[in-house]
This record gives structure tokens, C-alpha cells and sequence, in this order.
């Protein structure tokens, strides 16, 4: 250690007060955190690239400082997709300090682990007040049934009106409207249900037919309109 002369000359004086570090809540304790390892739990962070083109979602499940579990969502950019597949091999297994000082590929991935960091680190996990957390595979219930993220795509024009293109349920087929041509309703096709159906030997005409749905007062549309074509 390399000290001025200004310090050299200077008396010693007592460090009188003590006080530890504010403990955060995390899996269910209250935890003085003084090193990574000391860091748990399961939460998300948002980040959004330079030109924000493009948004990711990304789920860490942290042990004792380690990444033990890793979900990567993204939307927007098709590059961003090709980035979260680098990012998901390259995450799991490190430190959470080593993650946040890794280039994980693209813009919006590094903010996402950055904006993590700081929820994590100052107690604001999902899991702060679960007893022991959430076990390693909790961020597969976070896409349901199928394991497909949750996607809302919508398009809307002054002219035209609103067009519903993806909900939560799947891939929407079509837009139930009443006299007034305002929405009442929608159809859709759950595509990874379809997709389960087929793996299991169903022809596609028929998994796509077991997976459809539809929300609302669809029954009562006087038209229904494919919102891609109409």
C-alpha cells in the first residue's frame, strides 16, 4: 500500500463505530451480505439494446453467489435470439459478479444482468421471503405449459383499427367483433400444445384443432376477421 506523505504525517485515530451492513432479505432470512457467495435467490431484469430495437427478460437462479439456473427471453430483434443462446451457455456455472463483468453478447442481455445485479444484491428477489427459495427449474413455470414465453403482439392503425396477433394464450387467429365492429373476443391456437400433439403422434390438421381456444363473447361475434389478412 502506497500512502502520501500528507497521510504518513497524519496521527492515528481509533475507528470507534462498528456497524455491520445493513442485512437484505433473501430466501426467507435476513443476510449481512460481505462476500458473492453470501448472495441467493431467483429474480428477472429488463434490458434494452443502444438503439432500443430490442428487449430482454432474463431469469437467474442464484446459490451461494453461483448461477445455477439461466432463462433468456427476448423479443424484437432477430439477432437478440442468436445472442441469448450464446448468453445461456455462457451464464450458468459463474459467480453473479463474474456474470455481470462478462460480455453476454448484446446490449440488451448486459442491461438486463446489470439491472438483475441491482435488485439481487439489495434484497428485492422474487424469492427475498420464500423459505430456502425457489428450487433450480422454478423459471421453466414462468413459461407454462409447452415451455413458450408469453408473448403480447398487437398492431393497431388510426385508420384500420386495432389487430390482435399474439396473446398470452397463442397465436391468434382470429378477432371477434359485434355489430359495431368494436372486439368482443378473440380465437387463437395454443402452438405449443399443437406442437406437444403432434410429437405424440397426432397428425397436424388434428393438434391443431385440439388446440384451439378462444376468449370472450366470441359466440356472440356478428363477424369474425383473421387480423393477418382482414
Amino acid at each position: 500500500m502506497i500512502y502520501t506523505k500528507e497521510v504518513e504525517n497524519m496521527c492515528p485515530v481509533a475507528k470507534g463505530a462498528k456497524h455491520d451492513c445493513a442485512p437484505i432479505p433473501q430466501e426467507g432470512k435476513w443476510t449481512n451480505v460481505h462476500e458473492i457467495s453470501d448472495v441467493s435467490g431467483f429474480t428477472h431484469g429488463i434490458g434494452w439494446c443502444a438503439p432500443q430495437q430490442g428487449a430482454c427478460k432474463l431469469s437467474l437462479n442464484i446459490k451461494n453467489g453461483i448461477i445455477e439456473e439461466a432463462l433468456v427471453e427476448t423479443i424484437g430483434c432477430s439477432g437478440m435470439t442468436h445472442s441469448a443462446a450464446m448468453a445461456a451457455e455462457i451464464l450458468q456455472g459463474k459467480t453473479i459478479l463474474e456474470a455481470l463483468n462478462t460480455d453476454l453478447v448484446c446490449d440488451a442481455i448486459n442491461t438486463a444482468m446489470r439491472e438483475l445485479f441491482l435488485q439481487i444484491v439489495y434484497g428485492r428477489s422474487q424469492s427475498a421471503f420464500s423459505d430456502d427459495g425457489l428450487p433450480v427449474g422454478a423459471g421453466l413455470e414462468d413459461l407454462g405449459k409447452g415451455l413458450r414465453s408469453q408473448v403480447g403482439t398487437m398492431y393497431a392503425t388510426k385508420e384500420k383499427g386495432v389487430r390482435y396477433l399474439e396473446m398470452a394464450e397463442g397465436y391468434v387467429t382470429g378477432i371477434a367483433l359485434d355489430k359495431d365492429n368494436e372486439v368482443i373476443g378473440y380465437q387463437f391456437i395454443s402452438l405449443g400444445k399443437m406442437m406437444d400433439f403432434i410429437k405424440k403422434g397426432d397428425d397436424p390438421a388434428t393438434a391443431m384443432e385440439k388446440a384451439k381456444g378462444q376468449y370472450g363473447r366470441v359466440d356472440d361475434a356478428a363477424k369474425i376477421i383473421d387480423p393477418r389478412q382482414e
